[in-house]
């Protein structure tokens, strides 16, 4: 992989390298990440592969694309250099522990104790290279009595209160399905803050960020308030919005807007302008915060029927006629491609993959002025780097990799 285009960096990474032996989606995230930023990054695989390329379909999608493509490995495995390692093998841990002696960072999402075991813990790491940065994606954290638990996204959700919140009005919970992007970019963030600190200090470390932790700190002002107030926040349903600008309508298309204007009362009489509804401005069972949350299934039920009556069109033409309202058309996600503001700011790109052509990516939302990021490359089949990074990373010989090869410790 490049490390400049036209002698510049690819990205703010430029010139560090990440051995990234991950599977599934929250180790693979954080190191997708780094390799956005312009970070060469080496994907370790077994000889049986990810196990997240062989997913065929996710909640009913299919994932699977012509000639073999995954959906769900090539969306965090892109920007990656590929090779595929026996670590069961003394020889395939042998290439694992030379090429972190030329790395900056390594990254592992596995239970508890399977690192160690393999020679490739923290511990075991520093003696090849006393400066690595050790970033560990785990299910509950390092300490505690279920460290060692097995966990996915879905029981991260689950332990921290997210599910029980948001679940559907007959209690029955249901993913989010965030976990992992959430934990993914927090151990992106953490490996981040190892390298200023090794740039400033001159020493590596250990960065550990968890499922449950990582959910924790996204539900961030729900938790934050109920653990101060002792008050937990408690499931509503839009009739029961305590307030009407802080909740979501139906138009006449079936379409909804959201509307999230926390200082109700300085934006109501504008609201009531644009519904064409000024006599709520002075009903006094509705002209103040206070008075609406007296009565708020039958403020919302009128605002509802109000709503009903236009399009979705129709409204943001009207709201955004009556002043500077603070609300938003909700949206699918097959409606993000063509949003002119998701593209002018290239949170969704156009790329032109080898395999199944011309093809709309998410691309790690970032802005930096001078070292943007960028996606570079499809993701790696599997070993599809292993001879070249061996050789040029290495200096490994043809030889040395024949004879890896007839030692089954290589694809």
């Amino acid at each position: 992989m490049s490390d400049n285009r036209n002698g510049e960096p690819v990205g703010p990474l430029t010139g560090m390298r990440v051995i990234d032996w991950t599977m599934w989606q929250f180790g693979p995230v954080s190191t997708m990440m780094l390799a956005d930023l312009g970070a060469e990054v080496i994907k370790v695989e077994s000889l049986d592969g990810d196990h997240g390329r062989q997913f065929r379909r996710i909640a009913g999608v299919p994932s699977n694309l012509p000639d073999g493509v995954n959906a769900y490995f090539e969306g965090m495995n892109r920007n990656k250099l590929g090779i595929a390692l026996n670590l069961k093998h003394p020889d395939g841990i042998k290439v694992m522990h030379e090429l972190v002696k030329r790395s900056d960072i390594f990254v592992e999402n596995f239970r508890q104790g399977v690192a160690e075991r393999l020679g490739l813990g923290y511990d075991d790491l520093v003696e090849h290279n006393p400066e690595i940065i050790y970033g560990s994606a785990s299910g509950y954290g390092p300490e505690g009595p279920d460290s060692g638990k097995p966990a996915f996204a879905l029981t991260g959700e689950a332990r921290s209160g997210a599910l029980w919140w948001a679940g559907p009005d007959d209690n029955v919970p249901y993913q989010l399905g965030i976990a992992d992007q959430a934990a993914g970019t927090l151990l992106a963030y953490g490996i981040l803050g190892a390298v200023v600190a090794r740039e400033r200090y001159g020493f590596g470390q250990k960065v550990d960020v968890s499922h449950l932790g990582s959910m924790v700190w996204t539900r961030g002002m729900q938790n934050g308030i109920s653990l101060l107030t002792n008050r937990e926040f408690q499931r509503q349903d839009p009739r029961s919005a305590a307030n009407s600008l802080w909740n979501c309508y139906e138009c006449s298309d079936g379409n909804w807007l959201a509307f999230s204007m926390g200082q109700a009362d300085r934006y109501w009489p504008a609201f009531c302008k644009a519904l064409d509804r000024l006599e709520l401005v002075e009903d006094e069972r509705f002209n103040t915060m206070y008075a609406r949350s007296k009565n708020p299934e039958e403020i919302n039920d009128l605002l509802a029927g109000v709503f009903k009556t236009r399009t979705r069109d129709e409204w943001e033409g009207r709201l955004a006629q009556a002043g500077d309202l603070i609300f938003e058309r909700v949206q699918r996600t097959l409606d993000l491609a063509d949003d002119p503001q998701v593209t002018a700011n290239d949170y969704v790109i156009d790329f032109d993959h080898p395999t199944i052509g011309p093809s709309k990516w998410l691309q790690t939302p970032v802005t930096f002025t001078r070292t943007p990021v960028s996606t570079r490359k499809m993701a790696p089949a599997q070993g599809e780097n292993t001879e070249q990074v061996l050789m040029d990373v290495l200096d490994y010989t043809w030889d040395d990799i024949a004879q890896l090869q007839d030692h089954g410790a290589i694809l």
